[in-house]
């Protein structure tokens, strides 16, 4: 399941509705763009926090998933911290399928 969501994740990204990056994170959800953040899992404990209360004061759905590496890899970039979703359509898969693989998993 996970390399369903890499690989859609990759689909956003060639489709445009896709930023990567902490910065231009920051500001696609300070400008009301984002529909989805997505961080990783292993991003620093400061990462984590910063945009999880960012999105919570916004009502901007996040993610913790997969690896800094693998976010990266699968947009055909270096190692990514935080991704947000631009378009409405693939924030709504996205979280379909990663809370799919979530209540697979046991929540784990």
């Amino acid at each position: 399941m996970a390399n369903r969501i890499y690989s859609f994740i990759g689909l956003a990204q060639k489709a445009g509705k896709l930023v990567s990056g902490e910065f231009a994170c920051e500001k696609a959800v300070k400008q009301g763009k984002a529909y989805l953040v997505i961080v990783a899992e292993d991003a620093s404990d400061n990462t984590k926090k910063m945009f999880k209360d960012m999105c919570e004061f916004r009502k901007v759905p996040i993610r913790f998933f997969g690896a800094k590496s693998l976010l990266g890899s699968c947009i055909g970039k270096g190692t990514r911290a935080v991704i947000v979703i631009l378009g409405d359509g693939f924030s709504n898969k996205l979280m379909k399928l990663m809370d799919d693989t979530d209540a697979q998993n046991g929540g784990e």
